[in-house]
């Protein structure tokens, strides 16, 4: 696996990591010819459900991947979706300067995510001023749920599947 995949792997994680998630997931259609993989989960108490597909060039190296990560809101938490999102968006341009990448994000706006109002940021990274990877990073808040849908891959595969995304996000059920 090349570096990477290697770090887009780890970077999928990182995120994931910085949410937990509830065991009673939502209905996610991923695009056809991406692959479902089986992705560990939490103890029933933890409250860990996330769900991830990858697609793969047809050589079978992984060029897109796509995560939704579920969370469980205490009752009466206010959860505070701009500074989540902030946090996710550091801790991605960290871990890709740490592996000899630059990253730019723009700016957290307003979006949708199934029938919820959500907030969502893009992040460009490059490679000795090459476009590599782009990744987007999707966060809403249910009255008990927050949910985080994030995708990234290589800069012309991310491109390409954007359609295919949009379906995929839009057909996601809450």
């Amino acid at each position: 696996m090349s570096r990477f995949c290697k770090t887009l792997f780890v970077l999928i994680g990182v995120l994931s990591a910085v949410v937990s998630a509830r065991a009673d997931a939502p209905v996610m259609t991923w695009p056809a010819g991406w692959q479902v993989e089986e992705v560990p989960q939490g103890d029933s108490t933890s409250g860990v459900s996330r769900q991830r597909a990858v697609k793969n060039d047809q050589g079978g190296v992984p060029v897109m991947v796509m995560e939704l990560t579920t969370t469980r809101v205490e009752s009466g938490h206010q959860v505070n979706l701009q500074g989540v999102l902030l946090e996710m968006r550091k801790s991605v341009q960290k871990d890709f300067f740490q592996s000899g990448y630059q990253s730019v994000c723009n700016r957290i706006h307003p979006a949708t995510l199934s029938r919820l109002s959500a907030l969502e940021t893009t992040c460009t990274i490059t490679q000795n001023g090459r476009h590599v990877l782009s990744q987007t990073l999707v966060a809403a808040v249910d009255a008990d749920k927050a949910y985080v849908l994030s995708y990234a891959g290589q800069a012309d595969a991310y491109k390409a599947s954007q359609d295919e995304i949009a379906v995929a996000r839009n057909g996601l059920k809450l």
